[in-house]
């Protein structure tokens, strides 16, 4: 649809939206080779180690579109995610149920606590996301959450094949993937009326497309660097050193 076309009704725009579900990292090979039980240990470990920097960084990513919003309403209900990742003292929330997915694929929480195991690629997607979020505008911002249409199918997933496929995954790491079912499912709701009610003109709506196509390139290429590194044995600077010699995220 070019900017001289008429801009979509909800429903139109509501069905374009779910159409990029076509490109989410549930069908990224990676993902895939997850949920088949053809990956190693060693693959899933370095999957749960890299995904933590973006857990922890999906609380940054909301503060920034609460700093953002003028709206009182909006900002009451926003919040509830910044909550369910970082939890309430003492609860140690999302971020804590991921380290007990850490500790349950073999993982020690200090070492994934370290970020040692975070590639570059990885750790530049998931920083785009949250400079994204503090620079745009809230409403954008938000927009971009709406992967999380298609994330109760991904969790969903994981709980089904991973049992049977990994056995030696102790059953307490299954706790983050079960709470967020109803979660996500709570937020989507939030995030899509916001993006209904935004973005009403052609151009906006076409933009609005990109920035949730950005998103998803963001998860993507998340799942491209874990490829590179622990299925082609390809990890940055393979070519000159098998040692981690990459930054460490000191320049934040």
């Amino acid at each position: 649809m070019s900017q001289t076309q008429t801009a979509f009704t909800t429903e139109e725009f509501k069905q374009a939206i779910l159409d990029k579900g076509k490109y989410y990292h549930i069908y990224h090979p990676f993902h895939v080779m997850m949920h088949e039980g053809r990956a190693t240990q060693k693959q899933i470990q370095a999957w749960v180690a890299n995904r933590y920097y973006y857990q922890i960084n999906i609380p940054l990513k909301d503060a920034a579109i609460m700093a953002n919003c003028p709206d009182q309403r909006v900002r009451q209900e926003w919040i509830q995610r910044m909550i369910d990742q970082d939890g309430e003292y003492p609860d140690g929330g999302g971020r804590e149920a991921w380290l007990r997915l850490a500790e349950a694929v073999g993982l020690t929480r200090e070492q994934v606590i370290s970020e040692e195991l975070v590639l570059p690629g990885v750790r530049f997607a998931v920083d785009a996301y949250v400079n994204f979020a503090r620079r745009t505008s809230w409403r954008e911002a938000a927009s971009s959450s709406l992967t999380e249409l298609f994330a109760p199918k991904i969790h969903q997933s994981r709980l089904d094949s991973w049992p049977q496929h990994y056995p030696w995954i102790n059953e307490q790491g299954y706790d983050y993937f079960r709470s967020r079912l109803g979660q996500a499912r709570r937020d989507v709701e939030h995030g899509l009326n916001i993006t209904l009610d935004s973005f009403t003109t052609c151009e906006s709506q076409q933009r609005m497309l990109e920035i949730l196509q950005f998103k998803l390139d963001i998860l993507w290429s998340i799942l491209d660097a874990l490829t590179l590194a622990y299925v082609h044995n390809e990890a940055p600077y393979h070519s000159v050193t098998d040692q981690p010699v990459w930054h460490k995220g000191l320049f934040k």
